[in-house]
């Protein structure tokens, strides 16, 4: 680059930077001017003694003149921008903005301009866009910045109702943060993406605007104090979009009071009470003159005072107070009909019912009620009385055939409001032909006996859809006895016919579901009493006498598939055995049959009491239908008076001793049909001449207060007590028994004599 070009080119970078420094002190003159009014307050001194402190300050502090004024004039005002400002950057951007603002009061257009350029650049915004807010909930475009004039032209109206991001705003009440237009699915001023926040323009309690703001690319989750700003910034909309409305607010009130007056209903025209920049209450600024007060009080005890005060109890949550707040804070309209209003009366709420519609003007909300009396709230109450009872009524004039229907005869009909009504001598050309002889006898009862009647039918309607109805009249007659009228009422009761369709059916499958139940239940008991005798005689053989006892459930339903047994094997030794099947019914009885007789057959083999439980393992898992069991056996040698068992998962066997009874300690061993391979050990015990040895199931023990420890226990001492011979002790320790579960017991006794 030659000599004179970079000659040129350094002049021009300085006029850019001596251009760009007076724009910035251009922007900041206004605040560089409060700062000196501040001062000269402060200071008792004139306007050009305040220049020169300022710019001596500014020296001495190592600042320029716009961030020390910007600090005085912070520290001055404590207001939104003081709490919000987290630097001397903050503060400088916002006052800056603040003084744009307030030099372009009622040009909203520049205050969007000013807005965009000194304090949402800084913070990577692009564009922003001022809406204010209609008494109708309406937006329009009051000001933009950083959008095309065709975009803007484009959203100038935003009727009520449509979704946008300022709406949401307005709805909600809060400001709504969009980190992308796009995934949020609303329509907006502006590109479909980007992020988007949207924050509500309030003062004196009332949303004037929105302030939208807009960035190129998604937005990332802001600070605490970006957010505070953005707020601030929105406060400041509000004061420039509500610029004039002290002076209306009057005229709105007058205006206001001249309509309410004009009503027919009791109307009240209320201006909101602020504090502290939120309206906390409402005076009552109108009453018209038809304002009827639920409490009874006369108009001039309630004209001046606020809601809260005639009305405390509107102050309740979702109440009228919180309707009205809404409605001054958003403008967007309340109706409701039947609000339920309380009011005291000597200190007693009083609750009336009333349509209430609320609405804004300006600053002030218009509402009317209207009180419902007696008749209006009985009329209301009949016809949700007949909505939900699926009625509908009518008259017929005998004498001039005319015919009427309330609303809901026409919509069970299926008819338009405008069609013609239906006589009753055509009831049967709209039923089914089979219900011709019930319809028939029906109106001959009326029309020619005048008496009352009623009758069901199937109301073939026009759309082809069938109902069940019930119509029931009456004659209306003069005093010669003469039929003038018919009036009465139809109802729909298709869904009582079905359900008691449904109702029969049900009862036919419980009944043929208890019946099969019973059967069952009958079977297995049968099942089980015939092999499995309640009191067998008592064996004696080989020194050793054996007594057995069955107690079947009570109940039929719980039957289950406890067994017992005591046979002479082939080898001279005694099989004793007690088992007890998981569950109930047939199922578990014809289980206790395949186990019993399985292991029966298979003691003959001459195995021991570990390998016979092994194999009736492999029996339960595999050749049955999910069997599951507990089971002591046992095998006696007379000869050697030893007794080897082995248990899979029962409870221990009970031996009495010289008038002492213990629980023998318990080998290893899994409940039957758990697993497919399981292994048993073996104890071994040799028997002394008067020991008694005792197999039981569970069904001797159990309670429903008590642990199986306890149970155990408690069976332990109870046989301590016991003497005599065995048949006798075992009908001692069945009567004295404390269980209480109605299950099956069973019990294999042996006493070495």
């Amino acid at each position: 680059m030659s000599e004179p070009v970079r000659r040129l080119a350094a002049t021009v970078e300085r006029l850019r930077d001596e251009v760009k420094q007076a724009h910035a002190t251009a922007d900041g003159r206004a605040l560089i001017e409060l700062a000196k009014g501040i001062l000269v307050e402060r200071l008792r001194c004139g306007p050009v003694q305040a220049a020169e402190q300022l710019e001596a300050l500014a020296e001495q502090s190592g600042v320029t003149v716009l961030e020390l004024a910007a600090d005085i004039v912070n520290d001055t005002a404590a207001d939104r921008i003081a709490e919000t400002a987290s630097s001397t950057v903050d503060n400088v951007r916002l006052r800056k903005a603040e003084s744009g603002v307030l030099a372009a009061a009622g040009d909203v257009q520049a205050v969007a301009q000013s807005l965009l350029e000194q304090a949402l650049v800084p913070l990577g915004a692009s564009a922003v866009a001022v809406w204010a807010v209609d008494s109708d909930t309406s937006l329009a475009l009051a000001g933009f910045a950083g959008f095309s004039p065709q975009e803007a032209s484009r959203w100038r109206y935003v009727p009520p109702g449509v979704a946008t991001p300022a709406r949401l705003a307005l709805a909600e009440r809060r400001t709504v943060w969009l980190d992308d237009l796009a995934r949020a699915e609303l329509p907006s001023i502006g590109a479909v993406s980007g992020g988007r926040v949207a924050a509500p323009a309030v003062i004196s309690g009332m949303i004037t605007g929105i302030l939208e703001i807009g960035w190129a690319h998604p937005l990332e989750p802001q600070p605490v104090a970006v957010r505070r700003q953005i707020e601030a910034l929105a406060e400041l909309c509000a004061h420039t979009l509500h610029e004039g409305v002290i002076g209306r607010l009057a005229e709105d009130v007058a205006r206001l009071a001249d309509l309410a007056d004009g009503i027919l209903d009791p109307a009240l025209v209320l201006v909101p009470r602020v504090e502290q920049g939120r309206a906390v209450d409402f005076r009552i600024h109108h009453a018209n003159q038809r304002f009827v007060d639920p409490a009874g009080r006369p108009r001039g005890l309630v004209d001046g005072t606020t809601v809260l005060e005639s009305y405390p109890m509107a102050a309740d949550e979702g109440g009228l107070f919180e309707k009205i707040e809404r409605v001054h804070a958003t403008g967007e309209p309340f109706r409701a009909e039947d609000m339920p209003i309380t009011t005291l009366v000597a200190d007693v709420p009083v609750t009336v019912t009333a349509d209430v519609s609320l609405s804004r003007s300006g600053n002030a909300v218009l509402m009317i009620w209207r009180l419902q009396d007696e008749t209006t709230r009985l009329t209301s109450l009949l016809q949700h009385a007949q909505r939900l009872g699926r009625i509908g009524g009518f008259d017929e004039n005998v004498l001039t055939g005319e015919v009427g229907w309330n609303s809901q005869l026409f919509d069970l009909y299926g008819l338009p409001p405008g069609a013609p009504p239906v006589p009753l001598k055509q009831l049967a050309t709209q039923a089914h032909p089979d219900d011709g002889p019930a319809i028939s006898r029906f109106l001959r009862t009326v029309l020619r006996h005048h008496r009352s009647a009623s009758t069901a039918f199937r109301l073939q309607r026009p759309d082809g859809v069938a109902r069940h109805v019930r119509v029931i009249a009456e004659p209306v007659l003069d005093g010669d006895n003469q039929l003038l009228q018919v009036r009465g009422a139809y109802q729909d009761i298709s869904a009582q016919h079905w359900t008691e369709v449904a109702l029969a059916v049900t009862r036919d499958q419980l009944a043929q579901t208890e019946q099969h139940a019973a059967e069952r239940d009958r079977l297995a008991l049968q099942l089980q009493r015939a092999i499995m005798p309640s009191r067998p005689d008592p064996i004696d053989t080989f020194g050793l006498s054996i007594a057995v006892r069955y107690l079947p459930a009570e109940s039929g339903a719980l039957v289950g598939g406890d067994w017992y047994d005591a046979i002479v094997l082939p080898s001279k030794k005694i099989l004793l055995s007690v088992g007890d099947i998981a569950g109930h019914g047939i199922e578990a009885a014809t289980g206790m049959v395949v186990l019993r007789n399985a292991l029966r057959g298979l003691a003959t083999t001459g195995a021991g009491p570990a390998k016979l439980l092994g194999w009736l393992n492999l029996v339960a898992h595999h050749l049955t239908d999910s069997v599951m069991a507990t089971a002591i056996c046992g095998v006696y040698d007379p000869e050697t008076r030893t007794l080897r068992w082995a248990r899979a998962g029962h409870l221990p066997p009970l031996l009495v001793r010289e008038g002492s009874a213990s629980l023998l300690p318990l080998p290893r061993g899994t409940m039957l049909g758990v697993v497919a391979e399981a292994q048993y050990t073996e104890e071994e015990l040799e028997l002394s001449p008067s020991d008694m040895l005792m197999l039981y199931t569970d069904g001797l023990i159990e309670r429903r207060d008590r642990n199986l420890d306890g149970a155990l226990e408690e069976l332990r001492e109870l046989a301590a007590t016991t003497t005599g011979a065995l048949e006798e002790r075992l009908d001692y320790l069945v009567r004295y028994s404390s269980a209480d579960t109605d299950d099956d017991t069973c019990i294999v006794a042996v006493q070495v004599t």
